[in-house]
């Protein structure tokens, strides 16, 4: 009995992988009027909705609740410290998931006109792409398959039980220990939310913690964190892991040579991501790519100069970083409509990309750092207000951290870092000068309403003008003009 023969669709742009990035250029080209097929073999909403930005800040959210109602002990007169209900913790997390996935369902997308086929999809050469039922010739492809967990070669690992972002929100009960692997901005947020929970957290990482982030910054966190029980193991190898009385033991040594064991209930491995392409047939094509991601130029285009990669999963060839961040694959599905529908230039910049770690305090950045900013633009200054001097931080009790911004001659803003409660949210407004070039005299001169966290960046500003009364041409004109009356 013959095959049956397959579909053929030809849509304008057929995408691969059903994640934020994906889903972006799929709902833009759909609403104006463009035949797009996408394809998701696994959950719609990618990574982000279900398993790393969505539910772990929700999870970070619970934890924050349980932890202020610790810190209210002072102010109330039968004080019992938090009984923490995990299961009821990881529900919410479950519903807010279940809360945003109608916004990146089958449903809505197939309701804009887009036909979503839920398989795996393999390309065949660099025109022709088939998943299940159907050849796709597509006038253009996107990429947008993402990341997963990079699992690194630990010896004995496959004599343990260890979770990534992906299966660490499923825990039915609380861990008695949870050690992590990997101090990015995953593990540390892991860390602080599970310890709030209740959790004794111990966090390994083979580098200095934080050792790319400007020292002081790093510094009040890892000592917030430190006074809240977490235990640090900086700059630290995992010689072997294995399994000891039904409890996860993992053999370290220290820079110093030093070798020490811990054991614990539970093992999270977040020592990073590695880009999705396996099982796409790109070695039929003319895309290069590797571990690491497809390769890219500026205006996210493969050597198939037909198909595009977007989010996690893209590397631009020569690049300093290729950050992976939720907020970037929906910058890279811009700039793809740009070029696709468009017929645009669009060209990839990261010097206006904010990023946030969402450890509390919070850090947030865009920009260039300092020392950056000095070798681009020569002489810099660098502006700062803490929060300890802030009267809302104060009544609220969040004193602890600082904003920094980066200011050229010409008092324009090209970098900005913000330690301290709702950091996140303060950053926005340094991007949105960056971007616009506006001057440091305009958020000094701004009118910011009073108790708020925003009077800490107006006040940073507002130290450019340090040493302006000292001024003598300044003094000597005032003094000129109270002699007029």
């Amino acid at each position: 009995m013959s095959e049956k023969p397959k579909k053929l669709l030809k849509p304008d742009i057929c995408i691969i992988g059903g994640g934020s990035g994906g889903l972006s250029v799929a709902s833009a080209a759909a609403q104006m009027g463009v035949d797009v097929v996408l394809i998701e073999k696994a959950k719609m909403g990618g990574d982000c909705l279900n398993y790393g930005c969505v539910p772990s800040k929700s999870l970070l959210s619970v934890a924050k609740s349980i932890h202020s109602h610790n810190a209210a002990k002072p102010y109330l007169n039968k004080f019992k410290k938090a009984d923490v209900n995990y299961a009821a913790a990881k529900q919410h997390v479950a519903d807010v998931i279940a809360t945003i996935a109608p916004h990146d369902s089958v449903e809505r997308f197939e309701g804009l006109g887009v036909k979503v086929i839920e398989a795996a999809g393999k390309f065949t050469d660099n025109d022709t792409l088939e998943v299940e039922n159907y050849t796709i010739k597509a006038r253009r492809y996107v990429i947008a398959t993402g990341s997963s967990a990079f699992i690194p070669p630990i010896k004995g690992l496959d004599l343990v039980t260890y979770h990534t972002n992906e299966s660490i929100f499923e825990l039915d009960k609380k861990p008695q220990h949870l050690i992590i692997i990997g101090a990015g901005p995953i593990g540390l947020e892991m860390a602080q939310a599970h310890r709030r929970l209740g959790c004794k957290v111990s966090v390994i990482d083979a580098f200095k913690i934080l050792g790319n982030q400007d020292a002081e910054f790093a510094e009040i966190i890892l000592d917030k964190l430190k006074a809240e029980g977490i235990e640090f193991h900086s700059e630290t190898q995992v010689e072997k892991l294995d399994t000891v009385d039904k409890k996860i033991s993992v053999s370290i040594m220290t820079k110093d040579g030093t070798q020490d064991i811990i054991n614990g209930s539970h093992l999270l491995i977040a020592t990073g991501r590695g880009a999705n392409v396996n099982g796409l047939g790109l070695e039929h094509t003319d895309v290069e790519f590797s571990s690491k991601g497809v390769s890219v130029d500026n205006a996210l285009r493969t050597d198939a100069k037909r198909i595009y990669a977007i989010g996690d999963v893209a590397q631009i060839k020569g690049a300093a970083f290729n950050p992976q961040f939720t907020h970037v694959a929906n910058y890279h599905a811009g700039l793809v409509i740009r070029s696709i529908l468009f017929r645009m230039p669009a060209k990839v910049s990261y010097d206006l990309l904010p990023w946030v770690i969402y450890t509390d305090p919070e850090l947030a950045h865009v920009g260039l750092d300092a020392k950056q900013a000095a070798q681009k633009y020569g002489e810099i200054r660098t502006l700062s207000a803490s929060y300890d001097g802030n009267d809302r931080a104060i009544a609220i009790g969040k004193t602890t951290g600082k904003a920094q911004f980066y200011v050229t001659k010409k008092g324009y803003v090209v970098g900005a870092t913000i330690l301290g409660e709702n950091a996140g949210e303060l950053i926005t407004i340094l991007a949105l000068m960056i971007s616009q070039k506006i001057k440091i005299s305009k958020l000094a001169t701004l009118t910011v309403a009073y108790p708020t966290l925003a009077e800490i960046v107006k006040r940073a500003a507002q130290d450019y003008y340090t040493g302006f009364a000292e001024d003598k041409k300044l003094r000597f004109v005032i003094g000129l003009l109270r002699k007029f009356g």
